[in-house]
């Protein structure tokens, strides 16, 4: 495969995985009450829309300058991305770790534009009202907007820690109990991929594999001449 092909391919990807998760995201937003559920496929697979102010799976980071910070790290690994990626096509590293690249480029993309925009172009949400999109005036500013959730697997429910467990013993389980996005997913799916296969996708480029070989074969040529 082409570097062209490689680098249309992987726009392509990038491009659909930001386009739905921003759509479901957008459908969730005006279409649902805070902490709203739908139930998709028995108990253990809801839509449950909530709302964190940053980081992936509801997690949270040091309040208001908590959540500048982290959308500026963001942006700043978004911008790193479309550079490392592009460097990852022209060096012809492993179709597979540039897939894993793009999915955590598209993820960290998807939830960076929650973090600039969200506050901007949307009322907010709460348990009474559903939030409407384009207001006069949105419900934060520039940089402060909430990351929207909506994926919810509790598959194992109303369990509890047996009690010989050091300090969860007898504590309520649940899994699996964070709610993502398919930003989230995305980033979740990249890296347990490139933990799993590293051996394989981290093989060094094409390029630099055959100057190793070339390289070899000199050095033998050498000592074949001086014995």
């Amino acid at each position: 495969m082409t570097q062209t092909m490689k680098g249309r391919t992987v726009f392509i990807l990038i491009a659909l995985i930001v386009l739905a998760d921003q759509a479901l995201k957008i459908y969730i937003k005006t279409h649902f009450r805070m902490n709203e559920a739908v139930f998709v496929a028995g108990e253990w697979f809801r839509l449950h829309f909530v709302e964190n102010e940053g980081m992936a799976y509801g997690l949270s980071f040091g309040g208001d300058w908590g959540k500048i910070i982290l959308t500026t790290f963001r942006f700043a690994a978004v911008v790193f991305g479309v550079w490392y990626i592009r460097h990852i096509i022209r060096k012809g590293y492993n179709r597979g770790f540039i897939i894993c690249a793009a999915l955590i480029f598209s993820g960290a993309l998807g939830n960076l534009i929650d973090s600039l925009f969200y506050g901007m172009i949307f009322t907010a949400s709460d348990f009474n009202t559903i939030a409407t999109m384009f207001p006069a005036e949105g419900y934060a500013g520039f940089m402060h907007g909430h990351v929207v959730d909506m994926f919810y697997f509790p598959i194992i429910r109303d369990a509890y820690f047996p009690s010989w467990v050091p300090i969860w013993g007898g504590e309520p389980f649940e899994f699996f109990r964070p709610i993502f996005n398919l930003a989230d997913a995305a980033i979740s799916v990249g890296v347990i991929t490139l933990l799993i296969f590293q051996q394989r996708l981290l093989q060094p480029p094409a390029e630099e594999k055959a100057g190793n070989t070339v390289q070899t074969r000199a050095t033998h040529t050498d000592e074949t001449e001086i014995q």
